[in-house]
């Protein structure tokens, strides 16, 4: 088995997935990129272990008010083997925005999670019908204060300017402020029935309901088309709109190919790879909206194998890759919690993104003190070589020759930590830091230890920010 196929599928994990250790990426190379991205496309062929119910009996301190719905989310993806699954519901959790700071209510939340688990790899028509069902996004953008004769433009608004076109492409708007008070017409009597006390069996979700005495069944005009609209009509004008192709492509591409410009700026900023984008866009109209084939165009496209190390991973997937890393938390202990300060330190906290926009990306996920943060968090953890993942890298190279050179030494951790890469000045730097010890017994005391800091000095460098 070529080591470049092992680092192609340590690439696809890192993106398609929150990472994996060195023994998972040779079992899935060994089965083949074209058969791994087949089994990430279809988790429902695979098991993901802990369910919500049992997780409860488990962690007894979540409690009945949260439900441990940002713990078992991030226990998902830690462990289960779905990983694709779970990336896309932090994909759509960022796009098709709903806060806990304001609907506070972990119980819907958690059907929310869920729907994007059902929807989320499926028709991108039929997800946009369930987000605007969905009983977190009717109250968070007050489509439940929405009224025939009095209607509230936040959902129809944010419809079209940041779950489905976008405000405008190629310097040309996408719709008009008319089109969103047609949209907001059209949405009217989509509502949620009246919450049910928490006590005595603690918080229920909430439920969409539909009114059709509150829905306005005028004659609306809408992106050019005219007709007595409902809001499913209206999702089904959008979804034929070359803006939609084009915006979640843009989207798709930012996630999982490179960093794209900020949302805001894409009317005026095209894409920086439009041939890759085009192609995602006639696979979008050619597959029926199917997010599931778009996928597959993309991570079997050399734009996408080629793309390594091109993206700053998010504070969630360098938390959640760390402990896949480290092989801990692969079974229900206490003390879970402390990572969702970790996460929040670093600017990303699950279930609340800072506005309906969502997070911003790239870059931006950097400054002086999330960076310091970020690093402590990562070298402490690759640092304790008390963790199995840690523990197999030590054994893996102690395995592999009865001494290790300097290089040998940077190059074997580089390689154990899922084949990354580092420039020439980097590189030099720490094999100048490990040949200062000279050349390492690997079955010497102070092997492991010579192992664990140059491990914390990989992950302390510019390059280990990126996936």
């Amino acid at each position: 088995m070529a080591d470049n196929d092992i680092a192609l599928i340590a690439h696809l994990m890192r993106r398609a997935g929150f990472g994996a250790r060195y023994e998972e990426l040779e079992a899935r190379a060994a089965k083949g990129y074209e058969a791994t991205v087949e089994e990430l496309l279809n988790p429902e062929e695979h098991s993901n272990g802990l369910e919500l119910d049992l997780a409860e009996r488990y962690f007894i301190e979540w409690n009945q008010f949260t439900r441990g719905v940002p713990e078992y989310f991030a226990w998902r993806m830690i462990n289960s083997k779905a990983q694709l699954e779970e990336k896309m519901i932090l994909f759509w959790h960022g796009i098709l925005c709903t806060a806990d700071s304001k609907t506070q209510s972990y119980a819907t939340s958690y059907v929310e999670l869920e729907m994007f688990r059902r929807h989320g790899m499926g028709s991108f028509r039929d997800l946009l019908v369930e987000i605007s069902k969905d009983p977190a996004m009717v109250y968070f953008l007050d489509n439940c204060l929405s009224h025939k004769g009095a209607i509230n433009e936040n959902y129809g608004r944010e419809l079209l300017e940041l779950f489905s076109m976008g405000v405008g492409m190629d310097n040309q708007f996408n719709y008009t402020e008319d089109d969103v008070k047609e949209c907001s017409r059209a949405f009217t009597g989509w509502t949620i029935a009246n919450s049910i006390p928490t006590q005595p069996y603690g918080p229920y979700d909430a439920r969409f309901v539909y009114n059709p005495l509150d829905h306005d069944d005028g004659v609306k005009t809408f992106l050019g088309e005219t007709g007595r609209f409902n809001g499913e009509d209206v999702i089904d004008i959008i979804c034929k709109q070359p803006a939609t192709a084009r915006f979640i492509s843009r989207h798709m591409y930012s996630y999982f190919v490179a960093d794209e410009a900020q949302v805001p700026s894409w009317m005026e900023t095209p894409p920086r790879d439009p041939d890759t984008i085009k192609m995602l866009e006639d696979e979008y109209f050619r597959s029926g909206y199917d997010i599931r084939s778009m996928l597959r165009l993309l991570f079997h496209s050399d734009a996408f194998k080629n793309a390594r190390f091109s993206r700053v991973k998010g504070p969630i997937e360098t938390v959640m890759g760390t402990l896949r890393l480290i092989g801990d938390w692969t079974s229900p202990k206490p003390g879970f919690e402390f990572i969702f300060d970790e996460m929040k330190f670093m600017g990303q906290e699950i279930l609340n993104p800072p506005s309906v926009e969502g997070w911003h990306t790239g870059k931006e996920w950097i400054d002086g003190g999330t960076l310091v943060h970020r690093i402590n968090f990562t070298a402490d953890f690759v640092g304790d070589t008390s963790y199995p993942g840690v523990e197999a890298i030590v054994n893996r190279l102690a395995s592999e020759a009865p001494t290790l050179s300097a290089e040998g030494l940077v190059d074997g951790c580089l390689r154990l930590l899922g084949h990354y890469e580092l420039d020439d000045e980097t590189r030099e730097m720490l094999v100048a830091r490990a040949q200062k010890g000279g050349d390492l017994r690997t079955d010497s005391g102070e092997f492991p230890q010579r192992v664990r800091q140059m491990l914390q000095l990989i992950v302390a460098t510019k390059e280990y920010l990126y996936a």
